[in-house]
C-alpha cells in the first residue's frame, strides 16, 4: 500500500507552494482590458433582445395591456403575457424543497408586489424593445397594499433562514433579568436592503430542440439546472449554464429567479436566441432582497459585570405568497457566554418580492443590534466594552454547549485594539474633539460567522508532458476563486500554476456545490484536492509497481508529490517525473475525482470564524453628519490561501459594515408599497469619499476540524462586528444610542 496521505493536508515547502501566496487575480489582465465575457457580452447570432415590463403598483391585477400598440412598433417580434406564454411542465408556485423560491412567471393577472414582471417585449434591438413595453401602457385595478412590520397579525414561522428554528433557548431567562443587578432593554430597527450587484442580473438563452445553452451569471449552475428542468419538463444533462464570471451577487444569484426564467420562455416563444438583461429598478423586486427587522435585545448582568440573561426577539416580513424570514436573532446563539439565552422570530407578511439570502443573512442584522446592546451593557456595569466582552467571553458555544474548534478570537481582539490604540479610550461619551471641533468617537465590535462547507466534486488529470488539469464548476463572482482555486489545484497536483490548467465556470464540469455561506473555498477546494490526491494516488500506484522505478516498493514509506515528480519520503534523493512515469507505463494521461463533504466528526465542534472590529467616527456637532476616519479588524479565518485576495473580502465586508450602519436603505411607500429610491442615485451605498482607512489584520489560525485543509470563509464575516463597531462609536462621540438604522441626521440633531 502506497501511503499518499489522501485525507491530509498537502505537504508544502517553503519554496514551491502555491497555497498561501498572495498572487493578483488570474482573470485580472481580462477585466481590465474587457476581455471578460459576461453573460450579457454574449450575442449569439440571430439574437433577440427582451425587455420587461413590470408593475407599477404592489397589490391588484393587471387590468389591461396594450398589446397591438406594442407588437405594430418597428422591430418587435412578439409580446409576451400571461395569455401567449409557453406552458411549463411544472407550477411555478409549486415549491418542493426548502431550497426552491416560488416565481412570478406570468402565470395570471395577479399582481403582488410592485416592480412584478407582467409582461416582456421582444425585439430586434433593445431600444425597440423598451419603447415596446412602454406602449403596452398597463391599466391596474389596484388594492391597498400591506406595507411595514405592522401590517399584518404577526405569526411565528416554522423555520428562519436555510432552516434554522425560530426559537431556542437555554436556562430561566425571565427569571435571571428580574434579578440582574443591571438590565438593558432595547429595540432597533433595520430597512429592507437590496443587492445592488455591479452586474444586474442577465441571461441570453438558446433553444436547438429540447436541449437550452444558457449565458446566467449564477452562484449555483447545478440548482438552477435542476430549476429548468423541472420547469420545462427536460433532462438536466440537456442543459448547459456558462457562467465563468458574475459581477457581484452576494447571494441574490444564488438560486434561480424568475426574470432569468421568462428570458427562457421567451427564447422558446420566438424560437430564437434572446438576451434580457434587468435595468437598475428592475433589481428591487423579482430578485430578493434583505427582509426589514425590529429587533429587542435584552440583557441582564450581575454586579462583577458577568452576563445573567440574553433574550434576542426579531419580528421580519416576508412576501405574501412565499417564505424567507431573516434569522437576526441567531447572532446572539455562539458568541458571548450566559447562563440563560433565549432567541425567537416572528413575522408579517407584506406586499413585497420575496426576501432572500443576502451578504451575511441574519448575522449581519443581528449582531449591529446585539453588539449595540452589549455595548451599552458593558457601559451600565461602568466597564470599558472591550473588558466586558472579555468577560463574557465564551469558551464553548454557549448555545449548543459544543466547544469551539478554534480559540483564536481572544488573540483577534488583542491584536486589533492593539494597532488601533484602544487603551487609551475615555469610558465616558463625548468627550473627544479634533482640531476642527468635530466630536471623535470610538466604537468596537465582535465578528463571527459559521465555517459551512457543502457537498462538491471536482476531477484532476496529469497528462504525459507533466502537465495537469483541475476542471469544477465553480463560480467566482469577484472574490477571487478563479485564482484561490487553481493554487490549491496546482499544490494538490504537485505542480507550479503555469503547469496547471484550471477550468472552471460551466454547468457540464464537475458539480462545486453553491457559491454562497462564506462555504465555496472550503467545499470547492476540498473536493479539488481530493481529486489531486487520488490522481498522485494512481501515479504512486504504477511507479511503487514498476521495477523499473526507482521508487519501486516504496509501500508503507510513501511517497510526496512535489515539482512535478514522487520522491519518497523517507528518502528524497530517490524520485521520478510524472513524464517518466507515464512513459513507461504507456499511458497518455491519469485521471482521478475528488468529492467534498463536512466530516461528521466535525459535528463535535461548533465550527466559526472569528474577529473583532475596532471604529472612529467624527461627528459635526451642528449638522450632525458622520465620517468614519478609520477602522481596524483582526480576524482568524482559518488556513489562508491567498492572504490578497482574503484582504480584499475583509475590506469589502468592512465597507459594507459602513454602509449598513450609515448609508443603506430600501425607502418603501406606505400608501402605495412602491421603493421609492430604486436606482443608485437615491438607494445610498459607499463611494470612495465615505470609505475610512481600513486596516485588515489576519491572525494566524490552525483549526484541524474544520476541514484537512483547515480553510474558513471570509466574504460574510467582515459585516459583522463592523456595523455595531461604526453605531458605537457614534454614541461615543455624542452621547446617542442609535436605534435606527442606517443613522440619521435627525437622531443625532434632536
Amino acid at each position: 500500500m502506497v501511503d499518499v496521505l489522501l485525507n491530509t493536508a498537502p505537504l508544502h515547502r517553503r519554496h514551491g507552494s502555491n497555497i498561501g501566496q498572495p498572487l493578483t487575480r488570474a482573470e485580472g489582465p481580462l477585466k481590465v482590458t474587457g476581455r471578460a465575457t459576461y453573460a450579457a457580452d454574449n450575442h449569439p447570432d440571430g439574437m433577440l433582445h427582451a425587455v420587461m415590463a413590470v408593475s407599477a403598483i404592489a397589490h391588484g391585477r393587471v387590468a389591461t395591456l396594450d398589446r397591438a400598440a406594442a407588437e405594430a412598433h418597428p422591430g418587435v417580434v412578439a409580446v409576451m403575457t400571461p395569455e401567449n406564454r409557453p406552458a411549463l411542465a411544472q407550477d411555478p408556485d409549486a415549491k418542493l424543497h426548502g431550497f426552491m423560491f416560488r416565481l412570478d412567471l406570468l402565470q395570471n393577472d395577479r399582481v403582488r408586489y410592485a416592480h412584478q414582471p407582467i409582461a416582456v417585449v421582444i425585439a430586434t434591438s433593445l431600444e425597440a424593445a423598451t419603447e415596446g413595453a412602454a406602449l403596452l401602457a398597463p391599466t391596474y385595478v389596484a388594492e391597498t397594499p400591506r406595507v411595514g412590520l405592522d401590517a399584518a397579525k404577526p405569526f411565528v414561522p416554522q423555520a428562519v433562514g436555510a432552516g434554522q428554528p425560530a426559537a431556542m433557548a437555554k436556562g430561566d431567562v425571565d427569571g435571571a433579568l428580574a434579578a440582574a443587578s443591571m438590565r438593558i432593554d432595547a429595540q432597533y430597527e433595520t430597512p429592507p436592503q437590496y443587492h445592488n450587484a455591479m452586474e444586474p442580473h442577465a441571461i441570453v438563452a438558446m433553444w436547438d430542440g429540447d436541449r437550452l445553452t444558457i449565458d446566467m451569471p449564477s452562484q449555483g449552475m447545478t440548482m438552477a439546472q435542476q430549476r429548468i428542468a423541472g420547469l420545462f419538463g427536460i433532462d438536466p444533462d440537456d442543459i448547459l449554464i456558462r457562467s465563468p464570471y458574475l459581477g457581484g451577487g452576494f447571494g441574490s444569484k444564488g438560486l434561480i429567479s424568475g426574470p432569468m426564467i421568462l428570458g427562457i420562455l421567451a427564447a422558446r416563444l420566438v424560437g430564437r436566441p434572446v438576451k434580457l438583461v434587468l435595468r437598475r429598478e428592475q433589481m428591487y423586486g423579482p430578485v430578493s432582497h434583505r427582509g426589514p427587522t425590529r429587533q429587542t435585545v435584552q440583557v441582564g448582568a450581575d454586579a462583577d459585570g458577568r452576563l445573567t440573561a440574553l433574550r434576542h426577539h426579531t419580528r421580519t416580513a416576508s412576501s405574501l405568497f412565499d417564505d424567507f424570514f431573516e434569522p437576526a436573532s441567531g447572532s446572539s446563539q455562539s458568541i458571548y457566554a450566559s447562563p440563560a439565552i433565549a432567541t425567537s422570530h416572528d413575522a408579517v407578511r407584506v406586499h413585497s418580492g420575496t426576501p432572500g439570502f443576502m451578504r451575511a443573512p441574519g448575522e449581519a442584522t443581528g449582531s449591529i443590534a446585539l453588539e449595540c446592546a452589549i455595548d451599552e451593557a458593558a457601559h451600565a456595569c461602568g466597564m470599558d466594552p472591550l473588558a466586558f466582552r472579555l468577560a463574557n467571553y465564551a469558551e464553548v458555544d454557549p448555545m449548543s454547549g459544543r466547544p469551539f474548534s478554534s480559540k483564536a478570537l481572544r488573540e483577534c481582539y488583542a491584536q486589533a485594539a492593539e494597532r488601533f490604540g484602544w487603551a487609551g479610550r475615555p469610558i465616558a461619551p463625548g468627550t473627544m474633539r479634533d482640531a476642527n471641533g468635530l466630536r471623535i468617537g470610538w466604537g468596537m465590535g465582535t465578528a463571527i460567522f459559521p465555517a459551512l462547507m457543502f457537498a462538491g466534486n471536482a476531477r484532476a488529470v496529469i497528462r504525459d508532458d507533466g502537465r495537469g488539469t483541475v476542471e469544477i464548476g465553480a463560480q467566482d463572482m469577484g472574490q477571487g476563486a478563479w485564482t484561490a482555486l487553481a493554487q490549491i489545484a496546482a499544490d494538490s497536483l504537485g505542480l507550479d500554476l503555469a503547469e496547471t490548467e484550471f477550468r472552471s465556470g460551466s454547468s457540464d464540469l464537475p458539480d462545486a456545490g453553491i457559491a454562497g455561506g462564506s462555504g465555496h473555498t472550503a467545499t470547492a477546494g476540498m473536493a479539488i484536492h481530493e481529486a489531486g490526491a487520488a490522481v498522485i494516488a494512481e501515479l504512486a500506484a504504477l511507479a511503487t509497481n514498476d521495477a523499473q522505478s526507482p521508487l519501486y516498493g516504496a509501500g508503507n514509506a510513501g511517497v510526496v508529490a512535489e515539482g512535478g515528480r514522487l520522491i519518497r519520503r523517507d528518502d528524497p534523493s530517490r524520485g521520478e517525473s510524472y513524464v517518466d512515469i507515464l512513459w513507461r507505463a504507456g499511458r497518455s494521461e491519469v485521471e482521478g475525482t475528488g468529492s467534498s463533504a463536512q466530516d461528521p466528526a466535525a459535528e463535535a465542534y461548533s465550527l466559526h470564524a472569528h474577529g473583532a472590529v475596532f471604529a472612529e467616527v467624527a461627528v459635526d456637532p451642528d449638522l450632525g453628519q458622520i465620517r468614519v476616519t478609520r477602522m481596524v479588524g483582526a480576524f482568524a479565518a482559518g488556513r489562508v490561501i491567498n492572504p490578497r485576495m482574503v484582504d480584499s473580502q475583509l475590506y469589502g465586508g468592512m465597507i459594507w459594515g459602513v454602509s449598513f450602519a450609515l448609508h443603506e436603505q430600501a425607502i418603501v411607500d406606505p400608501r402605495t408599497g412602491r421603493i421609492m429610491n430604486a436606482n443608485l442615485g437615491d438607494y445610498h451605498v459607499p463611494v470612495n469619499a465615505d470609505v475610512p482607512s481600513i486596516t485588515c489584520i489576519q491572525v494566524p489560525e490552525d483549526d484541524p476540524h474544520v476541514n484537512a485543509l483547515g480553510i474558513k470563509g471570509v466574504g460574510e464575516i467582515g459585516i459583522t462586528g463592523s456595523a455595531g463597531a461604526v453605531a458605537n462609536a457614534v454614541w461615543h462621540a455624542t452621547g446617542i444610542r442609535p436605534r435606527r438604522f442606517p443613522i440619521a441626521l435627525e437622531t443625532l440633531l434632536s
